[in-house]
């Protein structure tokens, strides 16, 4: 199948969020409280993104108050976390949303991810992703993970689907 046919699928990005949506760095306060940074050019595109008409949510191994922070703050249509097993959480994740593997862009940049991105409609690898994803990655972001990777690749799809210009409007007022 085509670039532009999978893309034409997509109803639903499935973002990991250590080393995808951060740079994979995870620091403590002297409390023990996490401290994680994300890439406000990410949130945008998350926010452009359900904009344009697309759900996005999160399939994360890890628990955080600090993502469940921002996810709130972007307002995810789904989050899911302390998912050890991600090929199990995809399959739940699909069955609880109603969704299809091939109407999901999966974005992730580890080998646990290896499973749900070779299953999912459009599997998107961040740039400093382990290289073995590239066996199963349909695209490799140049930006790094926490770094506009999620960004990125959300451009290329809303380009692909033909929202992209429209999108603009809001900010030019004319479609550019």
């Amino acid at each position: 199948m085509s670039w532009s046919e999978k893309c034409s699928k997509i109803t639903t990005i499935v973002l990991d969020v250590d080393g995808v949506l951060t740079d994979g760095r995870i620091g403590y306060r002297d409390n023990g409280d996490e401290i994680k940074f994300f890439d406000v050019r990410d949130g945008h595109g998350i926010v452009l993104a359900r904009r344009a008409g697309l759900k996005v949510g999160v399939l994360s191994g890890r628990k955080s108050k600090a993502n469940a922070v921002r996810f709130a703050e972007l307002k995810m249509d789904f989050f899911y976390e302390g998912i050890l097993n991600k090929d199990d959480g995809f399959t739940q994740m699909l069955e609880k949303e109603g969704l299809k593997p091939e109407e999901c862009m999966y974005i992730g940049d580890d080998l646990v991810d290896a499973r749900p991105m070779a299953r999912c409609g459009l599997a998107v690898a961040v740039g400093d992703a382990v290289p073995e994803l590239d066996a199963v990655a349909d695209l490799r972001v140049k930006a790094c993970g926490g770094r506009g990777a999620v960004r990125e690749a959300i451009e290329l799809l809303l380009k692909e689907q033909g929202k992209w210009s429209s999108l603009l409007e809001r900010y030019f007022g004319l479609s550019c």
